[in-house]
C-alpha cells in the first residue's frame, strides 16, 4: 500500500451502538411525515438513507416523490436532534473505537473520515454524542444522501478529498471499515482494502465469506486494528 492512506469508517455498529434511540426517531418522523404509524421495520444493514427511506415508504404503499422523502428526512434529523441527550445516555462508543481512531491518527499519511449510510447531519450528531470527531475529517466523507447504492459512495469521498486536500485518493490507497456485507462489497467496488468487524448483526464467518481482507471480532485490540488497516 502507498504511504498515503484514506481510512473510511462506518458508524453504526462499527464505532458506536446507539441503543434504541434511532428507532424511536424513525417512528416519530414517519408518523409526522405521513400521518400513519410505522408498521414495517427495516434492518438498515448498510443501506444508505436514500435507499432505506425509499424501501420504508414503499412498504407502506407510499412513493418517495412529491417531497415526501425530503420531508421525512428533515423530520428524522429534527427528531434525532431532540433525542441527542437520550443517545448519549443510552448509546455508547464501542470498545476500542476511540483508541483505534487515535492510533491511526498517529500514523504518517493517514487521513480518516466516514463512509456511512447516515445523512451528514446524523453522522455529525452521532459521532459528537460519543466524542469521536477529533480524528475524523468529515469534510472528506461520504453520506446517506449522496447515493442510493452504498457502492457509489466512495467516489463522493474521493471527490471531497480532492477538493479539500488537493489530492485524489484511489481504491488501493483506501481502507473501508464496517460491520456489514455491503461495507465489504463497497470496498471491492473500488479496489479498496475491506476490514470487517463482527460487532453488528452479521457473523464473522459471513463477513469472511463476502471477501473481507480481514475480519476482526471488535476494535478492542488496537494493535490488531492497525495491522488490519495497514496490512502490515
Amino acid at each position: 500500500m502507498s504511504d498515503a492512506l484514506l481510512v473510511l469508517w462506518d458508524i453504526d455498529h462499527t464505532l458506536i451502538d446507539g441503543g434504541g434511540v434511532a428507532r424511536r426517531a424513525v417512528e416519530a418522523a414517519f408518523r409526522r411525515a405521513t400521518g400513519i404509524p410505522l408498521s414495517w421495520e427495516l434492518t438498515y444493514q448498510g443501506r444508505t438513507e436514500i435507499a432505506a427511506t425509499t424501501e420504508l415508504l414503499r412498504a407502506h404503499d407510499l412513493e418517495p416523490a412529491d417531497g415526501l422523502m425530503g420531508s421525512y428526512l428533515e423530520l428524522l434529523v429534527a427528531e434525532m436532534r431532540d433525542r441527542a441527550g437520550d443517545l448519549a445516555d443510552e448509546g455508547r462508543a464501542l470498545p476500542g473505537a476511540r483508541e483505534a481512531l487515535a492510533a491511526l491518527a498517529g500514523l504518517a499519511g493517514v487521513r480518516q473520515s466516514v463512509l456511512t449510510g447516515n445523512l451528514l447531519a446524523l453522522a455529525e450528531l452521532k459521532l459528537a454524542a460519543f466524542d469521536l470527531t477529533e480524528h475524523l475529517d468529515l469534510r472528506l466523507g461520504a453520506y446517506g444522501e449522496d447515493a442510493y447504492e452504498r457502492t457509489d459512495l466512495p467516489a463522493h469521498a474521493f471527490d471531497r478529498a480532492e477538493r479539500v486536500l488537493g489530492r485524489r485518493f484511489t481504491g488501493p490507497e483506501t481502507v473501508i471499515i464496517g460491520d456489514t456485507v455491503r461495507d465489504v462489497h463497497t470496498a471491492h467496488a473500488v479496489g479498496a482494502r475491506a476490514v470487517a468487524v463482527a460487532t453488528g448483526l452479521v457473523p464473522a464467518a459471513e463477513l469472511a465469506a463476502a471477501g473481507a481482507d480481514v475480519v476482526l471480532p471488535d476494535l478492542a485490540d488496537t494493535a490488531a486494528v492497525l495491522a488490519a488497516v495497514t496490512g502490515r
